[in-house]
């Protein structure tokens, strides 16, 4: 079961980050010249590409939009402090899961296991042999049998891949910087609500046509052995507040670990882009607005960083809905 939290964390590919139990290198230092420049022009270009606490501002309104990581890092400690006071002065913390939602969500999956299974079919039925040899050795690198993995939704499968092995070995895996500031929600007594139901992800996934969960599976294979510096170098663009140099080197990593073609694996990519950012965060925007209209205080919005960023991020979209939007600072591990 943790296993199946620990890769729904893992949401975005983005919001995976290292645990304890990982001791992963930054890779950037190896990339070329022509590759750190992407990963420069993505930040540059990138709408609120920067900056993991921002405060959008309208009539009165307060909105803190807070970015998150869902898996544990003890450099963790600072940022969650760093925002103890704007938790305690909130009136709402809303959430991508609230601790109930957590607990409804693995009482839906005991019941109903076929929410990760494919029915009538495998996957080695649906990819090519060397495909599937590839994503056997790369689910057994983190402790799934074949057997196992060839029943897994390719959705599913493909945020198992965004963790390393290392990442589910850690009894604290799930203690991002969401959950500790659930924690600091229950000590200061501010209120907490999630911004989607639980099952919101699972219903977007299997909405999703199989040759689209396909193509993100594709996209997520990568050698068992990579998973760690790949967090690595996630984990340091996080704490250097580089949201959209993240997100895009999320891509580029993959491009340089997949046997795929460049053009195929940025398909996977804009798909779940498609899927678990723009969809959702257009899905919450009714609910911050509804929060903050009914909130005398201001509200928290605490979501995956990958969430802030872009034309369609959660900080452009209130900023066309007329709020002034200011980078905040964001405490970090010195």
């Amino acid at each position: 079961m943790r296993l199946v939290l620990a890769a729904l964390a893992a949401f975005s590919l983005w919001t995976a980050t290292a645990a304890a139990a990982c001791e992963g290198r930054d890779m950037r230092p190896d990339f070329s010249e022509a590759e750190r420049a992407l990963l420069d022009e993505a930040t540059a270009s990138t709408p609120f590409g920067e900056g993991n606490h921002w405060i959008a501002e309208r009539d009165g309104e307060v909105i803190h939009l807070v970015g998150t990581i869902h898996i544990s890092d003890p450099r963790l400690a600072a940022p969650a402090e760093g925002l103890r006071e704007t938790i305690d002065g909130a009136g709402l913390l809303l959430l991508e899961m609230t601790p109930g939602g957590m607990e409804d969500l693995e009482r839906r999956m005991r019941e109903d296991p076929g929410m990760l299974v494919l029915k009538d079919t495998a996957l080695p039925e649906l990819m090519e042999e060397a495909e599937w040899q590839r994503l056997a050795e790369a689910a057994k690198a983190r402790g799934i049998p074949p057997v196992m993995a060839a029943k897994f939704q390719p959705w599913y499968l493909s945020m198992v891949l965004a963790l390393p092995g290392c990442a589910t070995e850690s009894p604290s895996v799930l203690d991002g910087l969401d959950a500790r500031l659930q924690r600091i929600a229950k000590d200061t007594g501010t209120q907490m609500q999630a911004l989607e139901d639980v099952d919101t992800v699972f219903r977007l996934f299997q909405d999703a046509p199989m040759e689209d969960q396909l193509e993100m599976l594709r996209a997520a294979i990568v050698p068992g052995d990579d998973g760690s510096d790949m967090m690595a170098t996630l984990i340091a663009t996080y704490f250097e507040e580089r949201t959209a140099a993240s997100w895009e080197l999320s891509r580029l990593m993959s491009r340089r670990s997949s046997p795929l073609p460049p053009e195929e694996v940025d398909e996977g990519f804009d798909q779940m882009e498609a899927t678990l950012l723009t969809a959702r965060n257009e899905a919450w925007l009714p609910v911050i607005l509804d929060a903050v209209e009914e909130t005398a205080q201001p509200v928290v919005v605490a979501a995956g960083a990958a969430h802030l960023q872009g034309e369609t991020g959660l900080a452009a979209l209130l900023e066309a809905e007329g709020f002034t939007l200011t980078r905040a600072p964001f405490a970090t591990p010195e």
